[in-house]
């Protein structure tokens, strides 16, 4: 695997609810570029699926720091055709729970991935 795919990736981007997008600022993850755009998006419930959309594109196609991009399941489930259809290795998609919605690994897009390459 060539250095130059990961090599600048030095950052995680967020896409959350409030709780756990303002935990994870907290410990110093936050970060706006040169070009004035977060690496995170707080969802709530007047959130337009369009907007998470852009920010989950955003993170995943145009910014080449970021390195991994997590991303509240219940938040994934409002675009999951994007994240089940996402496959490159940078940044790496995963999936985490939320104070109000319990993580079920049978939506997991690692998950399915990596039990697929078992049933095979």
């Amino acid at each position: 695997m060539s250095k130059t795919l990961f090599k600048d990736r030095n950052l995680m981007g967020l896409i959350g609810d409030e709780d756990t997008v303002t935990g994870l600022l907290l410990t110093g993850m936050g970060d706006i570029d040169a070009k004035q755009r977060a690496n995170f998006l707080v969802v709530d419930k007047k959130t337009e699926v369009d907007d998470i959309k852009a920010k989950f594109t955003e993170l995943t196609k145009s910014r080449n720091d970021i390195g991994i991009v997590l991303i509240n399941q219940w938040v994934a489930d409002l675009i999951r055709s994007e994240v089940d259809a996402y496959k490159a290795i940078f940044p790496t998609i995963l999936e985490i729970p939320s104070k109000d919605h319990p993580y079920d690994p049978s939506k997991d897009s690692v998950i399915k991935t990596i039990q697929k390459m078992f049933d095979d």
